[in-house]
């Protein structure tokens, strides 16, 4: 999940194919951050669940020629009904 270039939120998936196909969510807003469970409800209708004792990871990255501050959270999913 980050926030976009606009300061909204959207959350993606990272698969073995291209960047372009990865299923994607955007939340459409820049404040309040998508809650656990909003995550975890579009991670769902995307077709993913968070891996078991899995927890967001963040990172505060700068980018750009205005040094700009990106938020940048990862966690380990799966497919729904796939491996644990």
């Amino acid at each position: 999940m980050t926030n976009n270039y606009d300061g909204s939120w959207e959350l993606y998936v990272v698969t073995d194919g291209k960047s372009a196909d990865w299923p994607e969510h955007f939340f459409r807003r820049v404040a309040p951050m998508p809650t656990l469970d909003e995550r975890a409800q579009v991670l769902a209708t995307l077709g993913f669940k968070l891996a078991a004792d899995a927890e967001w990871e963040w990172q505060e990255l700068r980018n750009g020629p205005m040094d700009r501050v990106e938020l940048l959270a990862s966690a380990d999913v799966h497919p729904v009904g796939g491996a644990q």
